[in-house]
């Protein structure tokens, strides 16, 4: 079985990525969807949550209220290291999980993480695959696609890793800055790379 990370910048298209890598037959352990599972109602996660950041993180139905706890810790590095200590442990454990089920099969497996590079994880795969697009582009897209201000969107970028520090961890380097059929064409070529590596 071959390992490999996907990462890249918040907006820079990752979840595109991860979609056709998957359709060409990887299996996708999305670490986003794992964390929210981690935080569930009821989940020791969201309790610890609760006990760090106060009730305040916590929807009226009893979920976690993203945006509240997203409005602590992205202009907060001492408040998003606490949550990630929270988090990425129950996380990794998920994927753990996922991972033992594909080596069943003896599949390629993607593991999507965002902050991949912000949590030192590079050296854990057999590679790994960075998404990159202009900084105004992934401006635009939060701005128009999620709603946020520019000022919000300046600041989850400035809240990750910059892109030269992600280019130096990346064994494939997408930059997605054309069309979308461009952008498919290069994620074709990472995937042949990928199973002449695994069949060598």
């Amino acid at each position: 079985m071959s390992r490999y990370g996907l990462t890249g910048g918040i907006a820079a298209g990752k979840s595109e990525v991860a979609q056709r890598l998957g359709e060409h037959g990887a299996v996708v352990i999305d670490h986003d969807v794992l964390a929210r599972r981690a935080v569930e109602p009821g989940s020791e996660g969201l309790a610890r949550i609760v006990q760090e950041f106060g009730s305040g993180v916590v929807s009226a139905d009893g979920s976690l209220d993203r945006s509240a706890l997203g409005a602590l810790v992205f202009a907060d590095n001492d408040a998003r290291a606490r949550l990630n200590a929270i988090v990425h442990p129950a996380v990794h454990a998920l994927a753990d999980v996922a991972e033992r089920v594909a080596l069943e099969d003896n599949r390629i497996v993607i593991h999507d993480i965002p902050l991949l590079v912000e949590t030192g994880q590079e050296k854990n795969f057999d590679g790994v695959i960075v998404v990159e697009a202009p900084r105004e582009v992934r401006i635009g897209r939060m701005v128009s696609n999620r709603g946020m201000s520019r000022e919000e969107a300046i600041a989850r970028i400035s809240a990750q890793a910059s892109d030269e520090r992600r280019r130096d961890a990346a064994d494939f380097l997408l930059v997605n800055d054309g069309s979308r059929a461009e952008l498919m064409r290069s994620i074709d070529e990472v995937w042949e790379r990928i199973l002449r590596a695994t069949s060598a």
